[in-house]
């Protein structure tokens, strides 16, 4: 009979601590990205963009690199989403890119990325110049 009451009394306590426990707040932001790249082999780029959160704007600039089958150069103008944002300064870090595409002339091109802070981000946009490539690489945003 003791059983029952003591399973009682430790339910009612963790309902209790779950209760006067703050959940995760994470927000979502809008992204718009420049990047320009080109390269021979090794593929070299860089950018701006802009986070728009909470009605503010947080310019910020994107660095990169691939290393692979790399030929031409392009710019790529995107926009989309930032997913699980802690905060502006969230969104900053490095973020893994791996895979083959390209675009000549005009192309439409989409990408999810990930950095240490558990930041996603969700971005599609046009691929505006003539360049192939096969390569791995990554790019990195720091806030102005």
């Amino acid at each position: 009979m003791r059983k029952p009451v003591i399973y009682a009394a430790l339910i009612a306590s963790l309902a209790a601590v779950a209760g006067f426990s703050t959940p995760a707040r994470a927000e979502t932001g809008e992204v718009a990205v420049v990047f320009t790249k080109g390269g021979f082999i090794v593929g070299v780029g860089g950018g701006k963009g802009v986070l728009l959160l909470r009605g503010k704007r947080y310019p910020f600039t994107v660095s990169g690199m691939s290393v692979g089958f790399t030929i031409g150069a392009s710019t790529t103008k995107l926009v989309g989403r930032a997913l699980n944002l802690r905060g502006p300064a969230s969104i900053e870090g490095s973020y893994a890119v791996g895979g083959a595409g390209g675009a000549v002339a005009a192309g439409a091109g989409a990408v999810q990325l990930q950095n240490a802070n558990g930041v996603i981000l969700q971005l599609s946009g046009p691929k505006i110049g003539a360049e192939v490539s096969a390569a791995v690489g990554g790019v990195t945003i720091r806030l102005k």
